[in-house]
């Protein structure tokens, strides 16, 4: 995303320095999240939010990775987040996240990332489960990835240093996650599916970008921003999830670099709204019965409201019309979701931003199956729908 930032104009700005008063494009990085916003227009300085989640569930590597089991050699895997433990069964892994390197007194974050398959967690043969109806995974004993046999290869943090021509001493510390190395595919007799890891949720993370960089060149009527955030598979609570500082940080700093005092920023965050981008649960075709009967979701059907009465999802009516009337400017069709009342419902970082911030806040997704699975499926056509209703909130 970055990248792309930077290509349309954007500079990324630290946290540590002065943000400059000139009107522009900017965006900040912290750790896994990223706020970037515009201040090219809008000159009332309300703020107009798409939000969402950088991370998905998955397989991460544990502090002492290696293990040893009969001629087997091992990476001790956790999961992270729900992750949907079947899925992950008997998938080419790679490996990608972040290395802190220590060199002198400095310490060094470099990213990492192996698309190759370097490691598999097998399944149990059937012969072997209980009355051939497979067996129930254990996240401390079934989840650890094979990477090879025979004599024991080099400590495999020591691997993944080597392999980046870095000195394996000086590696502190890791943050490292498997992920399926096969490709995103559009299928189907009409190519109108795609098949992809992570869709929840760089999903939003996709077309959030895709309508930050179309409102910035459409004379916005507030201050647009995206902001998408670590952790929130996992809670939100930590330095750079939604449940942090960088929220509210970042939007009073651009008030405070365009002039403004804390009674600005007050009064602009009264008159803002924030959509919290999520996927949605499209209604399942082998599962009908695991849906609200009377809240039908479709793929390739249009984004979706998310409504949830005991506050899971963090819409309201105010909320409900905003979104509605983006998807009316954009074009795109509109669908309500409502999660079955004897079920629990997941939630989002809308509630949790809606109580750190006070911003009016809207839960809205893009539909799709198979949530937290290593591998996801939504619709072609709902990409751009996504997108262009983003874009259309973002604009105002």
């Amino acid at each position: 995303m970055a990248v792309e930032l930077r290509a349309a104009g954007f500079v990324e700005v630290s946290e540590t320095d002065a943000w400059s008063a000139e009107p522009g494009r900017y965006f900040v990085v912290r750790g896994g999240s990223i706020v970037a916003w515009s201040t090219e227009s809008a000159p009332d300085g309300v703020f107009r939010i798409v939000g969402g989640h950088t991370d998905s569930p998955n397989l991460r590597v544990k502090q002492h990775p290696d293990l040893r089991s009969g001629d087997w050699n091992l990476v001790g895997l956790e999961p992270y987040g729900g992750a949907w433990l079947n899925s992950w069964l008997d998938r080419d892994l790679g490996i990608s996240g972040r290395l802190a390197v220590g060199t002198g007194s400095e310490v060094t974050d470099v990213l990492v990332r192996i698309d190759e398959p370097i490691l598999r967690v097998p399944q149990l043969a059937i012969h072997l489960s209980e009355d051939r109806k497979g067996v129930t995974l254990d996240p401390q004993r079934h989840v650890n990835a094979v990477w090879g046999t025979g004599n024991a290869p080099a400590p495999f943090v020591s691997h993944l240093a080597e392999h980046f021509g870095l000195d394996p001493n000086s590696v502190l510390g890791w943050e490292l996650m498997t992920h399926v190395v096969a490709p995103a595919v559009v299928f189907g007799v009409g190519d109108d599916m795609i098949s992809a890891p992570r869709l929840d949720n760089q999903g939003t993370c996709y077309s959030g970008t895709r309508a930050l960089l179309a409102a910035v060149d459409d004379e916005p009527s507030a201050i647009p921003v995206l902001a998408l955030f670590d952790h929130e598979e996992v809670g939100s609570q930590s330095d750079r999830g939604a449940g942090s500082d960088l929220m509210n940080t970042v939007l009073e700093r651009i008030v405070l670099a365009r002039g403004g005092g804390r009674e600005d920023f007050l009064r602009a965050m009264a008159g803002s709204i924030h959509a919290s981008g999520d996927m949605a649960h499209a209604t399942h075709p082998n599962y009908p019965e695991r849906h609200e009967p009377a809240h039908r979701i479709s793929v390739n059907g249009g984004p979706v409201l998310k409504v949830n009465q005991n506050l899971r999802y963090a819409t309201d009516a105010v909320g409900s019309a905003a979104f509605a009337l983006a998807c009316d400017r954009a074009g795109v069709p509109l669908q309500r979701y409502v999660h079955r009342a004897d079920l629990p419902c997941g939630s989002t970082i809308g509630p949790i931003l809606a109580a750190r911030t006070g911003l009016k806040t809207v839960d809205v997704g893009a539909p799709q199956l198979a949530m937290h699975s290593s591998r996801e499926l939504m619709g072609a056509g709902d990409v751009p729908m996504y997108a262009d209703a983003l874009a259309a909130f973002l604009v105002g």
